[in-house]
């Protein structure tokens, strides 16, 4: 292999090296606030069980609540988080089509109760993520992948 054609592909190396030590401090960023705004009582709406489980994992407390465990209705997860008596909801569901359809269903319902929606840790994690990790319980997996192949790169 000649010397340049060496560079060249020590260079992609270095920059996909770069790019996932960045995406894995940028997903570290989004998760310690995530745990911050739910130690301060902002509740977190999930999908279900595992979802709340692998949040736990990655060092999040305070109230998650999942919306699609025992058979729960919208308006079912709409009169428990009603119940919090918190004036803000972190909307934390899954990155696939039928995350974004549930979303939208509570979003529809939950602005009328006057509550603050907010959505943004859900964009800046589907955004980083993407294609990689469909739901919110794949995350805490993702994260030890880029951890092991950010420890692997030179």
């Amino acid at each position: 292999m000649s010397r340049n054609r060496r560079k060249s592909s020590g260079n992609k190396v270095e920059a996909l090296s770069t790019r996932l030590k960045e995406k894995k401090e940028k997903l570290q960023q989004i998760l310690e606030c995530l745990a911050e705004e739910s130690a301060r009582g902002i509740p977190i709406i999930v999908e279900g069980k595992k979802d709340v489980e692998t949040l736990r994992d990655l060092n999040v407390e305070g109230n998650i609540i999942p919306a699609k465990t025992g058979g729960k209705t919208v308006l079912d997860v709409v009169s428990e988080i009603e119940k919090t008596g918190a004036q803000e909801i972190i909307l934390l569901l899954d990155f696939d089509r039928s995350g974004r359809e549930l979303m939208a269903k509570l979003k529809q319902h939950l602005e009328k109760t006057g509550l603050k929606l907010n959505s943004i840790f859900w964009r800046e994690l589907s955004s980083l993520v993407r294609t990689e990790v469909k739901d919110v319980e794949g995350l805490a997996a993702y994260m030890e992948t880029l951890e092991k192949k950010v420890g692997h790169l030179p």
